[in-house]
């Protein structure tokens, strides 16, 4: 599919507790290249607070808490996008989350960073993601390793 122009160096990292505005669901970050050259790091935290646990549809964006992945590729051949993957188990069933591909770079030598936010999470759960890659052919290809987002909270305990 696509062909790797330079070294790529891919970064994974789960921003959970951050509240970026409404407008960064899916927003590019600057770059993306063809194949995953390191693994994702999880995010590594000391014991989540506790709070409250469940659906956060009722909260206003800006304040749900959310798992952030986030890719970064140093050169990228016939890229048209990308989809993000989201399950409950790292084998499990994983249902694609962006309604319209993250836009790629076509093809370039120059670093781009993507993300997205995925602020429909239980926080007290865990989960697992990966990215998928969408050449300008159409063709389609795991381009990351599934990825574990680990409990943003704790639940409250009587």
């Amino acid at each position: 599919m696509r062909i790797l122009i330079l070294s790529t160096f891919i970064a994974f990292a789960l921003a959970g507790c951050n509240a970026p505005s409404p407008d960064q669901a899916a927003t590019p970050a600057p770059s993306p290249s063809a194949t995953p050259a390191a693994t994702p790091a999880p995010e590594v935290a000391a014991k989540p607070p506790e709070g409250t646990c469940g659906d956060q549809s009722a909260l206003p964006v800006d304040e749900r808490l959310a798992n952030t992945p986030k890719w970064t590729l140093a050169s990228e051949q016939d890229n048209f996008g990308f989809e993000v993957y989201r399950g409950d188990t790292e084998k499990g069933e994983f249902t694609k989350l962006n309604k319209e591909p993250i836009l790629g770079a076509g093809t370039t030598d120059e670093t781009k960073k993507y993300q997205f936010r995925d602020d429909t999470i239980d926080p007290c759960k865990e989960y697992w993601y990966y990215i998928e890659s969408i050449s300008t052919s159409g063709t389609r290809e795991k381009f990351t390793p599934t990825f574990p987002a680990s409990a943003k909270r704790s639940p409250k305990t009587q």
